[in-house]
């Protein structure tokens, strides 16, 4: 399997660098301050292939505070609310899309 590194990457638009907390495998975000944080808003934007590779390297590095981290795309509004830029990544953020039955 081809390192995250070292495959071509691609981007067409905002993007962030998203993973799961290797504690309790809730959905985080990497952050400007080289940290992570539970909050889409708190994610650092990246909007180049060079700054993705830079931030998604620091991220794999940091492997005791999270797990499976890759590039996702966002969507940044006028008012700069961030959103997530795809079906799977609106998924990991408010959780399953249809009505789950009720546990008995």
């Amino acid at each position: 399997m081809t390192s995250p590194l070292q495959q071509k990457i691609k981007i067409t638009g905002p993007s962030i660098i998203t993973a799961n907390r290797t504690w309790d495998g809730a959905v985080i975000y990497r952050t400007g301050a080289k940290s992570w944080s539970d909050e889409l808003s708190d994610a650092a934007i990246v909007r180049t292939a060079d700054e993705a590779r830079a931030l998604l390297s620091e991220a794999l590095a940091d492997d005791l505070g999270a797990i499976g981290p890759y590039i996702a795309p966002v969507e940044v509004g006028a008012d700069g609310a961030v959103k997530p830029g795809n079906m799977r990544e609106h998924i990991r953020l408010t959780g399953a899309s249809i009505a789950l039955p009720a546990q008995a």
